[in-house]
């Protein structure tokens, strides 16, 4: 059975990822055959220069904690029988917006 799992992704301000959000989702050994990501979606805010609180008076007007939020996609190949174990892990790691079962034949580029 195949997923389409779509992962929260965060980026630095710079644009470089800044986690990993697919290593997060453990379901067990055997539970995932074949995995491979599809697309990365960046947040549409990155690469902004603007310094938002220039003359506030602020003595670090630059927010250097700032991650920006994307999305990660992935199709996984999950064992057969296995796939309530694969669900459990993905709402276990807090990090999946999004996920759903797709056909074999919809993955074809």
């Amino acid at each position: 059975m195949k997923y389409k799992v779509t992962f929260r992704k965060r980026f630095s301000p710079e644009g470089e990822p800044a986690d990993d959000p697919r290593a997060l989702v453990d379901p067990g050994d055997g539970v995932i055959e074949d995995e491979e990501m599809v697309e990365i979606i960046e947040p549409a805010g990155l690469g902004v220069a603007e310094d938002l609180n220039e003359g506030t008076g602020s003595q670090e007007s630059n927010d250097n904690g700032f991650l920006g939020l994307g999305t990660e996609t992935w199709v996984f190949d999950v064992a057969e029988g296995r796939e309530q174990e694969f669900k459990d892990a993905l709402v276990e790691s807090r990090v999946v917006l999004d996920f759903e079962e797709v056909p074999d034949e919809s993955l074809t580029t």
